[in-house]
C-alpha cells in the first residue's frame, strides 16, 4: 500500500490517479473530506502536523509520499516524530516533495522546514527520494479571476523567465519513485522543458482562449501589497526575489523528468489546455 499526503493538491490528486491507475492500493490523506476517488483508492482524515493521526492511514503502508502544505511549513511537529511513526506502521520507502530554494538559497527563512525535512528523511534508515521542484505551472490559478473577468493577468517581473513544472509531472515522477527500485538516497530536480516568462504565460492563455488577454506588469511594491494579504512578509520578499532576480541555477533546465519518465517534461501550454475551464 502507498500513502499519498496532500491528496487535494494539484500533485496529490494526479498522483492518485496515476497508482490507482496503474494497479497499485493508495490511501489518500488529507484533513478535509475528499469525494471522487479513483477504484483501488480509499481515503483516511488526518493531519501531517499530528503524527499519531495518520497511524491509521499508514498501518501496513510500504511507502509513504509526503508534502507540506503551505501552513506546515512553519513551526510545528518534528519530521523526525512523522518518520518515527510511518517506520513502526510499516513503512520502508518514503519520498519527499521539496523545493528547488533548499539547494539554491539556503538560508532562505521560508524554507526551514522542508531543509529540516529533508535532513530527517536522509537519517531516517527508510529508502529515500527526495523531489526539488521548481515553479509549478499551476501557480498561474491565481490569475484565473482576472482572466475570466476581463482578459487581463497582472504579474511583477513580466520578462524574467523561469522553467515552470507541470504538477502532473511532479505526480509522475513521484509515482515511479514510489513504485519503482533505483530511485533510492536519489535527489529528482523537476523543471519545466523551457524557461517562460510572465507575459509568454500570459501569451499561452490567450492562444488556448481564442482571444486577447492582456498582460500588466505589477511594481515589485504593488506586487507585495497584494502578495502580503495571505503570506508572510519575509516569503513575500523571498518570493518576489526569486521571481525577479533569479540565480542561474533557478532558470536552469533540468533533465530529471525526463531521464525519470522517458519523455520530455510538458510545456506550460499543456497545462493550459488541461487547466482551460478556471480561465473561461
Amino acid at each position: 500500500m502507498i500513502v499519498v499526503t496532500g491528496a487535494t493538491g494539484n500533485v496529490g490528486r494526479p498522483l492518485i490517479a496515476t497508482l490507482a491507475a496503474a494497479g497499485a492500493e493508495v490511501t489518500a490523506v488529507s484533513r478535509r473530506p475528499l469525494a471522487d476517488l479513483p477504484k483501488g483508492a480509499r481515503h483516511v482524515q488526518a493531519d501531517l502536523g499530528r503524527a499519531e493521526s495518520l497511524r491509521e492511514a499508514l498501518r501496513g503502508a510500504e511507502a509513504l509520499f509526503v508534502l507540506l502544505a503551505g501552513e506546515l511549513l512553519g513551526p510545528g511537529e518534528s519530521a523526525d516524530t512523522l518518520l518515527a511513526v510511518a517506520k513502526e506502521e510499516g513503512v520502508r520507502k518514503v519520498v519527499l516533495l521539496s523545493s528547488q530554494i533548499t539547494a539554491t538559497r539556503p538560508g532562505a527563512a521560508s524554507h526551514l522546514r522542508l531543509r529540516e525535512f529533508e535532513e530527517a528523511v536522509r537519517a531516517s534508515g527508510l529508502d529515500w527520494t527526495i523531489l526539488r521542484a521548481g515553479g509549478f505551472a499551476s501557480n498561474a490559478f491565481a490569475w484565473a479571476e482576472s482572466v475570466r473577468s476581463d482578459r487581463t493577468v497582472m504579474a511583477p517581473f513580466g520578462d524574467v523567465a523561469l522553467p515552470v513544472v507541470d504538477p502532473a509531472d511532479i505526480a509522475a515522477v513521484a509515482a515511479v519513485a514510489l513504485r519503482e527500485e533505483g530511485h533510492s538516497g536519489l535527489v529528482h530536480e523537476l523543471t519545466g522543458p523551457v524557461a517562460i516568462t510572465p507575459r509568454e504565460q500570459a501569451d499561452a492563455l490567450a492562444d488556448a482562449l481564442g482571444e486577447q488577454v492582456t498582460f500588466v506588469e505589477l511594481t515589485r511594491e504593488s506586487a507585495f501589497a497584494h502578495m502580503s494579504r495571505f503570506m508572510e512578509e519575509g516569503v513575500v520578499n523571498g518570493t518576489l526575489d526569486i521571481l525577479g532576480m533569479p540565480l542561474p541555477s533557478e532558470q536552469q533546465v533540468s533533465p530529471d523528468v525526463e531521464k525519470v519518465l522517458g519523455r520530455p517534461a510538458a510545456p506550460f501550454s499543456a497545462w493550459v489546455r488541461r487547466s482551460l475551464p478556471a480561465f473561461k
